[in-house]
């Protein structure tokens, strides 16, 4: 067993860019920066949750690993599975006492968040499409957790709104580059099931949304503070523009990446929205 397949398995570059984005949510949802020791706890019940959902997920995930990701800790032999069980499940049980701390509200999305993850990693992500939108609803609630922490919704609920739409069509283009691992396990992914092209169209769609909907602030009153979304939508595009283009492994590999990295720069750009409106 390798010491730092307790932090590997947990993609913490992954994690820590989640805990961020919660607390990026807080400060979309107030227009400032919460107080220290709540904003210290949200980051840590999503870096936490985040950290076992990798973990838990690479437990059921071994044998689909040991083609896609052979690397990982499981498939090289650096962790047990069944210390990786056990690991993920601490990692739960610590974020929800953080989480206890904050308000009842956060606790209970915390509930169901942590267990939507474990559900989605042992259950649900084979099944056609329901995988997707279960991982893009966890992504849309990370942002909506922290306005939750701080008693306020705002522009938060927008940026909710697009992490959604954008980790929808990320998943879908995700599964085009792991087609030969899902198939291998048996699984019925989309592109399995309608095919490379058609789910290429799928992940485009839900991309286009994606720009659409980052409009919707301009309602709210952000004004010119919109122009920061505009690069972010220009990466949007483009990623469509690429898995349209062609499916194969790499393309999809480099689309998803993309708006992997626009998410992040979706929450920088509504940061700004509502720090200046």
């Amino acid at each position: 067993m390798e010491a730092r397949a307790f932090i590997e398995i947990t993609r913490p570059h992954n994690c820590v860019l989640a805990g961020v984005v919660g607390l990026l949510g807080s400060i979309v949802a107030v227009g400032h920066f919460p107080e220290p020791v709540k904003a210290l706890l949200v980051f840590l019940v999503v870096t936490l949750g985040c950290s076992a959902g990798n973990t838990i997920n690479d437990y059921f995930d071994y044998e689909i690993d040991r083609i896609n990701r052979p690397e990982r800790p499981l498939p090289r032999g650096a962790m047990s599975r069944k210390t990786a069980f056990w690991y993920a499940m601490a990692l739960f049980a610590i974020g929800l006492i953080l989480a206890s701390l904050i308000n009842v509200y956060a606790f209970l999305l915390a509930v169901v968040a942590y267990t939507t993850m474990f559900l989605y990693a042992w259950k649900l992500k084979p099944l056609p499409f329901v995988g997707n939108l279960v991982v893009a609803g966890l992504t849309g609630a990370t942002p909506l957790y922290g306005a939750i922490a701080v008693g306020k919704i705002g522009l938060a609920g927008y940026l909710a709104l697009c992490a959604f739409l954008v980790n929808v069509a990320r998943e879908v283009i995700k599964d085009i580059e792991d087609v030969e691992g899902d198939l291998a396990k048996g699984a019925r992914t989309l592109p399995i099931v309608i095919g490379k092209k058609k789910s290429a169209y799928v992940g485009a769609f839900f991309a286009v949304l994606t720009v659409i909907a980052s409009f919707l602030p301009i309602k709210a009153g952000v004004g010119l503070s919109y122009l920061a979304m505009v690069p972010v939508d220009a990466i949007i595009l483009y990623s469509a523009f690429l898995i349209l283009r062609s499916q194969d492994r790499e393309t999809a590999h480099r689309s998803q990446k993309l708006l992997k990295i626009s998410i992040f720069l979706a929450v920088m750009a509504f940061m700004i929205a509502s720090l200046v409106r």
